[in-house]
């Protein structure tokens, strides 16, 4: 089996774990590390076997022996760097989200389309075991979901990435966070958003972005989503989501999936591996082996930019 050689461009928490997942994917090889500082970069390349740095993606897209992307970059460079890598011939996953301009989502929907090109977007909660299982409830009739109540909360009032580094660009609740539930609320219900509503805090003076926010949205088969988004919470940290539905309750925390009692529900077998960054990444190189369209293709996520896209015309209407 020929192998799958990858570029990865974003040294910082999320290229690590990606990173981590590839090592455990037969048949794929990281040959090209792009990062912006090259010190901390060739760090990173040197404990995973890594031959090629740079911090300028287009060299990694000149390498003849790149097959595909991975783009672990700052949210305002997503659109424009996944439209760089299609326009280089190059497969494409980039982290949740897509992009923070609808019009630029749409664009890059528009040149995947027409390339014959996998075109993945991260949306990892579509991956997550804990989530597959209720999917798979939802998908055998045993479970509908009447609601889901979702709360992500973090406790980040300067730019701090996941590993407690600075951050070189300012992070955003409603275009990267509140994403992963808009998009997962619609996967699940199996029906469209047709409403959706927000309301949010106060502007932190110094980032510019609101650090409270509150949204609600209804499917067109009736189902309900509260979602809470804080950045301003001191602990516990992460998202908790709680399935209701019409024949059981399931609440996910992290990886973990309870009952409506508390009680724990074993999710180990759902999938190849418990890592939902890991399961996104064999999807995406399953999809370009078998010449398919992925999971969480750009095409299938864009409905999701299009709710946040109305939801931000409405606080700044």
């Amino acid at each position: 089996m020929k192998p799958i050689r990858v570029a990865l461009a974003g040294a910082g928490a999320f290229g690590i774990k990606h990173l981590d997942g590839i090592q455990n994917i037969d048949g794929v090889e990281v040959v090209s590390l792009v990062s912006r500082e090259l010190d901390k970069t060739r760090e990173v390349a040197a404990r995973y076997g890594i031959g090629h740095v740079t911090n300028e993606l287009g060299d990694s897209l000149a390498l003849q022996e790149v097959d595909a992307v991975i783009l672990c970059t700052p949210t305002q460079m997503h659109a424009a760097q996944t439209l760089e890598c299609l326009r280089a011939g190059k497969h494409v996953q980039v982290e949740i989200p897509l992009c923070d301009v609808l019009a630029e989502g749409q664009e890059v929907v528009e040149v995947a389309s027409k390339s014959g090109l996998v075109a993945m977007c991260g949306h990892t909660r579509r991956f997550n075991p804990s989530h597959q299982y209720v999917r798979r409830k939802i998908t055998s009739g045993a479970f509908n979901i009447q609601q889901m109540d979702v709360q992500t909360y973090f406790f980040r009032r300067s730019n701090m990435n996941a590993l407690g580094q600075p951050r070189s660009w300012t992070d955003h609740l409603l275009w990267h966070h509140a994403a992963h539930t808009v998009d997962l609320f619609a996967y699940q219900c199996r029906s469209p958003i047709v409403k959706a509503n927000a309301m949010q805090g106060p502007i932190h003076p110094a980032l510019g972005i609101a650090m409270d926010m509150s949204i609600q949205l209804q499917a067109a088969n009736g189902a309900i989503c509260t979602l809470s988004l804080s950045f301003n919470n001191d602990g516990p940290l992460g998202t908790f989501f709680r399935y209701i539905g019409d024949s059981a309750t399931y609440i996910a925390r992290y990886d973990d999936l309870f009952n409506g009692k508390d009680e724990k529900i074993d999710v180990s077998t759902v999938d190849v591996s418990m890592n939902g960054i890991e399961l996104q990444d064999r999807e995406f190189f399953a999809a370009i082996r078998e010449t398919r369209a992925p999971n969480a293709s750009v095409a299938d996520v864009l409905a999701c930019y299009q709710v946040l896209h109305q939801l931000e015309q409405q606080l700044t209407g």
